[in-house]
């Protein structure tokens, strides 16, 4: 780890459980680590922690590409398992200041246990603004969070804030939170749920990166557009949501023809893990897009 604030924050956390051999906190901890070095933190009575999938390359031959970043999901903690993933927790906060505190207790258990592990060396970390968050906002909270990644020595520069999908009605907001976050000099994701929705947000937002729904996505000439439009602007795509193989297929002839790399996430490379180590280059590309015990729904409501 190349962080020492971080290192530091952590020796503290581990101090933070009664007993070392045992993931119970003092009554009083808001965030500490378990057994595993794991930060967690309490929210009502549900303990979370975090998962992270990645977010790859797409090469025109078989296999995975390369990792570029990783997405942060809150789960609850199990020791066992990865947990369940827990969006309902902000749908469903009692008020805007609650929702406000979900959201920054999140962003920091994902950015320490990001960066805690070795393999964040290199990519960036992606982690999402609810959209119960755009409508709370009321002062600066991107600073709020830059001075948290700045207490920690944490690179806000390699962290990219995922704003979810906004209405027409919502115009006023996004520029808003727009200029709340650009201020604080992170760079910026939409989400879109295809192609035209894409070239519209493109226009609007100006983002750094545009992620786009890869569910039936077709080669044909709006989305050859687009990605001209893209790669022209250095916008970085990514499509997300890769679930079947025929939708790779699809992404892997848009990639030859792209004057710049693609992207994807999705079940059909990775599960979400806790462990970064888990994402081997080298593990075999899944042909069913099976989801075992999670869905894209549960995971993913942006």
């Amino acid at each position: 780890m190349s962080f020492p604030a971080l290192e530091q924050y952590l020796a503290r956390l581990n101090g933070a459980r009664d007993d070392p051999n045992h993931d119970e906190p003092r009554s009083d901890c808001r965030v500490w680590l378990d057994g595993d070095g794991r930060a967690q933190g309490r929210y009502f009575n549900t303990t979370l922690t975090s998962v992270f999938q990645p977010l790859r390359r797409i090469e025109t031959g078989a296999g995975k590409g390369a990792i570029i970043g990783h997405e942060g999901f809150a789960h609850s903690y199990s020791a066992s398992d990865n947990g369940l993933y827990l969006w309902k927790l902000l749908d469903h906060a009692a008020s805007d200041d609650e929702s406000i505190e979900l959201d920054r207790l999140c962003r920091m258990l994902h950015s320490i246990n990001f960066y805690r592990q070795e393999e964040a060396v290199a990519g960036d970390l992606y982690l999402s603004v609810h959209a119960r968050l755009l409508a709370a906002v009321d002062s600066n909270h991107g600073m709020a969070f830059r001075r948290i990644l700045n207490l920690l020595g944490l690179p806000h520069d390699r962290i990219v804030l995922q704003l979810p999908t906004i209405t027409e009605n919502q115009g006023w907001l996004l520029n808003y939170v727009l200029d709340n976050y650009r201020r604080n000099r992170f760079r910026l994701a939409v989400n879109a749920d295809d192609v035209a929705q894409a070239a519209t947000l493109l226009e609007r937002v100006k983002p750094d990166v545009i992620k786009i729904d890869a569910r039936g996505v077709t080669h044909d000439e709006q989305t050859t557009r687009l990605l001209e439009n893209c790669a022209t602007r250095g916008i970085r795509v990514i499509f997300k949501r890769l679930e079947k193989a025929r939708d790779l297929e699809v992404l892997q002839q848009l990639a030859r023809i792209s004057a710049h790399p693609l992207h994807a996430q999705g079940f059909l490379w990775d599960l979400p893990q806790a462990a970064l180590h888990a994402f081997a280059d080298s593990a075999p590309l899944r042909q069913d897009g099976q989801q075992d015990d999670t869905s894209t729904e549960t995971l993913d409501r942006n």
